[in-house]
């Protein structure tokens, strides 16, 4: 596994190392002690999420407030997504800062998005899943988002016209947000 740096504090790309020949290929997507050498700590998964959808759509910009906010280690199984983590952590010298990356079933590339940060992605193909791992079990009324377009944050997602939710429609700005996190 290589760890790749965002430049975004605590936010990390995951290379897995992948082992192919004519059956196929293997690959290791979570291992504890890698994680401990790595980051020096093990993050405590305790939920896993799939979600499959059609090219187009576009889930977030969505975060979990304390006391039930989230890390995820996110990755596509099939298919591919532009996935986007802006950091709320009001204290970060990259308070207000997204990162993106493609994220594919081909490239296997791996993010470690930690608590405290927005996410969302959009899918590029038909049929796309996406997987991922939560340090914390969902939690309804603490649920947040904010707008996916919105210009103080200036996330360029490309020539879209998005599949939204009805409540990703409806989130608020980033000039009005109150961070709840430090």
């Amino acid at each position: 596994m290589k760890v790749v740096d965002t430049g975004i504090k605590d936010l990390i790309i995951v290379e897995p190392t992948i082992f192919g020949d004519e059956r196929g290929y293997f690959l290791e997507t979570y291992n504890e002690q890698t994680w401990k050498n790595v980051l020096g700590e093990i993050p405590k998964f305790i939920q896993d999420n799939e979600s499959m959808s059609q090219k187009g759509v576009l889930r977030g910009l969505h975060f979990q407030k304390p006391p039930y906010q989230q890390g995820k280690l996110v990755r596509v199984v099939k298919g591919s997504v532009l996935d986007v983590a802006v950091d709320l952590r009001k204290n970060s010298p990259t308070y207000g800062q997204h990162f993106k990356i493609v994220l594919s079933g081909d490239n296997k590339t791996q993010v470690y998005v930690p608590g405290g940060f927005a996410h969302g992605f959009l899918t590029l193909e038909d049929n796309t899943i996406f997987n991922y791992k939560c340090t914390n079990l969902y939690n309804k009324e603490s649920e947040g988002g904010l707008q996916w377009n919105d210009p103080e944050l200036n996330i360029d997602w490309g020539e879209i016209n998005p599949l939204l939710s009805e409540k990703d429609k409806f989130y608020e700005g980033f000039i009005s947000f109150v961070t709840p996190f430090t």
